[in-house]
């Protein structure tokens, strides 16, 4: 005789609704942009209400910060005492998570595009995470600067906008159609810029 499977917590089941509500918000916005979308065809695209989605999230700005903040995490290698080869990886890693072309990160940069295009709901969403994505940056220029990987001279603050510009503009090449052939190349001079830029 077959086992009953356990019933899920209603823990579980909120969470498994979330995450298939995200998922459908983020394919659509992938797909289309996010000006279109409304919570009713998020919620119909995961296979519940529009009501499911206002009870979850409850605002379409709280549904696309939660998009945004899905598609800005990725693994970044860790720090074994180079501070430039940290940069370097973490330039990698980024690039990598880009190129996988998953609906979350076509999502987020998606949304990028819209918030430098002024959209007045994910202009100040992007502007507050930019804003810590840089502060980060600069901070691994100077633990590069500390330990003698990274030129002394570097400016973090200004390391960091230039940095960010080449993450996210070679991430906006990476989804573009159509798609960037050679991913490789584009990983090693992007990583060969980074360290003739930084290199101590």
């Amino acid at each position: 005789m077959a086992e009953t499977p356990p019933r899920r917590t209603q823990e579980q089941r909120r969470a498994e609704t979330e995450r298939r509500v995200l998922d459908a918000a983020m394919d659509l916005i992938a797909r289309n942009g996010s000006r279109g979308v409304t919570l009713a065809q998020v919620g119909e695209a995961a296979g519940y209400s529009r009501g499911i989605v206002y009870h979850h999230f409850g605002s379409r700005e709280r549904l696309l910060e939660a998009v945004v903040d899905a598609g800005r995490w990725f693994e970044i290698p860790p720090y074994e005492g180079n501070g430039l080869a940290h940069l370097t990886g973490l330039v990698e890693a980024y690039l990598r998570n880009i190129a996988d072309r998953t609906p979350s990160t076509r999502a987020f940069l998606q949304l990028w595009g819209e918030a430098i295009a002024a959209d007045p709901l994910l202009a100040p969403l992007f502007a507050q995470r930019d804003k810590s994505f840089r502060r980060y940056l600069a901070d691994l220029v100077r633990q590069g600067v500390a330990d003698g990987s990274i030129r002394g001279d570097a400016d973090p603050a200004a390391a960091a906008v230039l940095l960010l510009a080449l993450l996210r503009g070679t991430g906006m090449q990476l989804i573009a159609t159509p798609p960037v052939r050679n991913l490789p190349a584009v990983i090693r001079e992007a990583t060969r810029s980074v360290r003739a830029a930084f290199s101590g």
